[in-house]
């Protein structure tokens, strides 16, 4: 059709009929329309149509020129519709659709199109807006049919190689996909109308896909060779060779796009994974060392996501991520852990750990098995450490380190999980009470020798963390009554002989231990705190009255006064005293009872020490010592030469304490005795002599007394007393709930024996301890019931 004037007014995509009927042609049906723009000018009438815009809707806009110009009226132009529709050629679908035709198998056949693109845009419309929709849909959709149907032959060969075959379908695939393209922009109006009208077609583009898909990738031949290449391209990707990723993308992408992916290869691919892995991870565990397998394992998961990022599809990954896990890691956790755990601890290799850790969180049962093999690792190598005898001497050493090498790994490798900080406590707390009271008895004697003075090797804030390391310890030991006895009596030395290290060090400790266990666990422990300060008031006092009285006699006297029940039992020695010393004796004596009448004092020679002035042939020097050693040492201000015999007779001290005593004078390093013959041993038929040329850079020289080792019967003496101890607490314990409960029966009184008592106990020494009281009668048997007791009020 031609007109005068063509101003096309497009409606919205999918818009009514009724608009789109409105592409409005001025045509010479426009000359029949009398308005009063007949007296305007040739020029103004152009210059009026001029001012429609495409958007306008037939409305028209004046310029600025036009409306400030002089004299200017405002003309208004009307467009109305045909009063009668345009008639169409009789040929015309036919014509434009073989039009359309020919510019359809251009396109595929990759030729010219003889027409423009806006020219068959507007062809489509045309036929759309003529009710032509369906018949063009068909039309089309048979001739692409017709297309896709005779790509088919070309991939039906048999001889075809794998790669050329995939080739050939890539190329196919992007051909159709392009073609596709081109094939919708020209149908776009149809696509944008007719197709969204009719939800049940589909659109041009899923149109050539649903094609594609039925007659080329659905085909059974085709589809199984494309996806049995697939999968050995990627099993020579996960090889190592060097393969084609974009073919592989390409090809997976059409899969996917054509909503055949999971059916046709996901499935495969998965169960092709699977295999491949579960034999790998079988091969590699008899092959590899545990951290060059757990190493793999980290490769070969980060490979797949790889894979997963550049070619398959994103719906892939928690089955193909689960399945590696399950062939290489669930598979093999207890492999894993037997095989290398031990090693891996032992070092500690902590980056490997790391990955050990962070690999079995992937799976389920990951943390839980690292767990209970990291128990079993941790009581394993503790009981070894705690049950050999000969380890005693670095028993608590070890403890600590074995203790902070777990602390550290923990807290680096394992994320500070909650599970595996309560299973280590309980592997410790397990193991440390496999020997009973030795750890208890170790750690007390460690604690002595850090508090001791001799102990210069860390500052006070080193010595408080290995306080609160040694706490830890203490913690998981079940005999804390045994701890407080030998603590006690090493506390005892410490304080009487003037051999704290630290003051400030004692009471942090005793601090801790009041904290931990609460305050009748220490209040003994405080007491002899209490009775140092109180005896160097009474000291003081003393020296005072001395001083008032004028009865001194050049002689200094400090004395401890010492409770009974706070400190460690000390077995009475009777030695020979020198008449001054006993005279100073007696007088303190009679001092202190006449300040506190009716209290009873038994002097302690085994813990006394002196300091005696000594003249030798370069000088005079001081010595400190203990009692034993200044007795020993004033008897020869009367002789020079003495023999064993002699100086037991006159001193009454104890053979063996003699003999060390002699050894420290005579074998040490201050050798202020001489004894004839020489040699380490004190002997029966020795004689010793003052050294009067003994030298020493020294003024003030500390002679040590050799001490004896703890014996076996001092051990079992002090084991004695704590279990008096524990029956004592033990007769409380069934008393206090007795009386409170009036009648029970015996599993019920076990039961709650074992809640209230804070040691181990059998239930054999339970029995013999209820027996005692029914037969002291705090408690009697049930004459009805032998298993039921009664209190007796």
């Amino acid at each position: 059709m031609s007109g005068l004037a063509k101003t096309p007014v497009l409606a919205e995509e999918g818009g009514n009929n009724q608009n789109r009927k409105r592409s409005l042609h001025s045509s010479e049906q426009c000359n029949n329309k009398r308005t009063k723009s007949d007296d305007m000018s040739a020029n103004e009438k152009k210059s009026n149509f001029s001012l429609l815009t495409p958007n306008t809707n037939g409305t028209v806009k004046m310029t600025s020129s036009s409306i400030n110009k002089p004299g200017a009226t405002t003309k208004k132009l009307v467009i109305k519709n045909f009063k009668s529709k345009p008639n169409l050629p009789d040929n015309y679908q036919e014509t434009t659709w073989s039009k359309l035709r020919e510019a359809v198998i251009a396109i595929q056949t990759s030729k010219a199109i003889a027409y423009s693109l806006e020219e068959l845009y507007q062809a489509v419309e045309n036929m759309c807006s003529h009710k032509m929709a369906s018949q063009l849909y068909v039309n089309l959709t048979n001739l692409v049919e017709a297309h896709v149907k005779a790509n088919i032959d070309q991939f039906l060969s048999e001889s075809m190689d794998r790669q050329v075959f995939l080739k050939r379908m890539d190329d196919c695939w992007r051909a159709h996909c392009r073609q596709m393209i081109m094939i919708r922009s020209i149908f776009l109006y149809l696509d944008r109308t007719y197709v969204l009208q009719n939800p049940s077609i589909h659109s041009i583009w899923d149109m050539g896909l649903d094609l594609f898909r039925h007659h080329i990738a659905m085909n059974t031949l085709v589809q199984t060779r494309t996806v049995d290449g697939l999968l050995l391209l990627i099993e020579r990707e996960r090889g190592g060779d060097a393969v084609d990723i974009s073919l592989l993308k390409s090809l997976l992408r059409m899969l996917s796009d054509l909503q055949i992916y999971q059916d046709a290869f996901e499935q495969k691919f998965l169960l092709a994974t699977e295999r491949l892995y579960q034999a790998e991870g079988q091969r590699l565990m008899r092959e590899l060392a545990v951290p060059q397998y757990l190493a793999h394992v980290e490769k070969r998961l980060r490979e797949e996501n790889e894979r997963l990022l550049h070619y398959l599809d994103p719906s892939t990954k928690p089955q193909l991520i689960h399945s590696i896990e399950r062939q290489l890691l669930s598979e093999h956790l207890g492999g894993i852990l037997s095989k290398g755990l031990e090693a891996l601890m032992d070092g500690p290799r902590l980056a490997d750990l790391t990955t050990l850790y962070n690999l079995f969180n992937r799976v389920r049962e990951g943390p839980p098995e690292l767990c209970t093999h990291f128990n079993a690792y941790i009581k394993k190598k503790g009981r070894t450490i705690v049950i050999e005898p000969e380890r005693d001497k670095t028993m608590v050493a070890e403890l600590l380190d074995f203790k902070e090498q777990l602390d550290h790994v923990v807290n680096t490798c394992f994320q500070r999980n909650d599970k595996f900080l309560y299973s280590m406590r309980e592997a410790f707390e397990y193991f440390i009470n496999q020997r009973q009271n030795k750890p208890a008895e170790l750690i007390a004697k460690f604690v002595d020798v850090k508090l001791r003075a001799g102990n210069k090797e860390a500052t006070e804030e080193e010595l408080e963390r290995l306080l609160d390391k040694i706490m830890v310890l203490f913690r998981f030991i079940h005999g804390k009554d045994v701890f407080e006895a030998f603590y006690k009596k090493d506390l005892a030395k410490r304080l009487l002989v003037g051999k704290s290290a630290s003051v400030d060090a004692e009471k942090s400790m005793l601090s801790k231990l009041k904290q931990e266990c609460g305050g009748g666990f220490t209040c003994k422990l405080e007491g002899m705190f209490k009775d140092m300060e109180l005896s160097k008031d009474i000291n003081i006092t003393y020296k005072q009255h001395l001083q008032a009285s004028q009865e001194g006699g050049g002689l200094e006297l400090s004395v401890y006064i010492l409770t009974m029940g706070f400190w460690p039992t000390y077995p009475p020695v009777e030695v020979r005293l020198p008449s001054e010393l006993t005279r100073h004796q007696e007088h303190f004596t009679k001092f202190y009872l006449a300040k506190h009448s009716g209290r009873k004092l038994q002097w302690q020679a085994t813990l006394g020490h002196c300091v005696l002035r000594a003249h030798f042939t370069q000088g005079n020097k001081e010595l400190q010592v203990s009692l034993f050693q200044a007795l020993v040492l004033l008897l020869f201000n009367d002789g020079d030469n003495l023999s064993f015999e002699d100086i037991k007779t006159a001193t009454n001290i104890e053979e063996g304490e003699l003999r060390r005593t002699l050894q420290s004078l005579a074998c040490g390093k201050a050798r202020v005795l001489t004894k004839s013959p020489r040699g380490r041993e004190v002997d029966d038929n020795d004689q010793f002599s003052f050294n009067g040329d003994f030298t020493n850079k020294l003024f003030r020289i500390k002679i040590n007394q050799i001490q004896m080792k703890e014996t076996s019967e001092e051990q079992k003496a002090t084991e004695e007393r704590v279990f008096q101890d524990r029956q004592y607490q033990i007769d409380a314990a069934i008393v206090r709930v007795m009386k409170m409960r009036k009648a029970l029966s015996h599993n019920l009184l076990i039961s709650e024996l074992y809640n209230q008592l804070k040691f181990p106990v059998k239930p054999a020494d339970l029995k013999k301890r209820i027996e005692s009281l029914i037969d002291r009668d705090y408690m009697e048997r049930d004459k009805d019931n032998p298993n039921q007791y009664n209190y007796v009020a």
